[in-house]
């Protein structure tokens, strides 16, 4: 319970600072943070979860590094799938909150920071574009996570290392997807957006896990473990 704990309020934190930064502090550069902004506002967010519950779980706070882990045989399946249920769940409970304090604005339009693509949404590029980015973001996030939580890594910087990794994934993608790269960081807002957000969900899943899976299976296989 302790770690499925930890899961919950990691991605609850997560999911409202970072979903909340584009909602709530806005991203047109003009008035808001800016896309710089929010790409850093996850980024900080998860390296204070990072130091703050990784002693307890390890800090995933995302279901496609779980089954990184999982792949990689440092996590057992078993453990993964109650990881993952926090995760979602500490998402929607997160979603939930933003919700209540976005429309408690006049000026709110709707929206809760959801993951998508195609026309109307950011830079509307299309589906290819969209799964490839998740598919190659989330394998070169977990790679990192993995490789900076090996045992013969530094593990005082491995936060800053996977935080600051996230900024730059959003850097570069935010304006493709909005950047997911975490099933239940998408899972969320989309339940309670609906519409397009909710039939463009399973991209979110799929390609994060792909990307995940990948990396798991290239550590395990020996060729980046340093172990």
């Amino acid at each position: 319970m302790k770690k499925m704990t930890a899961e919950f309020i990691g991605t609850f934190t997560l999911v409202l600072f970072g979903c909340g930064a584009a909602v709530i502090a806005g991203a047109d550069g003009t008035t808001g943070i800016g896309l710089a902004g929010i790409s850093f506002a996850f980024g900080l967010a998860l390296i204070g979860m990072a130091y703050g519950i990784g002693p307890v779980s390890g800090c995933h706070i995302n279901p496609a590094v779980s089954l990184g882990a999982v792949a990689a045989g440092r996590m057992r399946m078993g453990e993964a799938v109650q990881y993952m249920i926090a995760q979602v769940a500490g998402a929607i409970v997160a979603a939930l909150v933003l919700l209540t304090i976005a429309s408690g604005s006049a000026g709110y339009e709707g929206g809760l920071g959801q993951n998508g693509w195609g026309e109307g949404y950011l830079g509307e590029y299309n589906m290819a574009a969209a799964f490839v980015f998740e598919v190659v973001a989330t394998f070169l996030f977990v790679v990192v996570i993995l490789g900076s939580t090996g045992s013969k890594a530094p593990a005082a910087m491995a936060g800053l290392a996977i935080g600051l990794t996230l900024v730059v994934i959003h850097l570069v993608g935010i304006k493709v997807t909005g950047v997911s790269v975490n099933p239940a960081r998408s899972i969320g807002p989309a339940l309670l957006v609906g519409g397009t957000a909710l039939a463009q969900l399973w991209l979110f899943i799929v390609a994060p896990v792909i990307g995940a899976v990948a990396a798991g299976i290239l550590f395990r296989s020996g060729m980046l473990d340093a172990d």
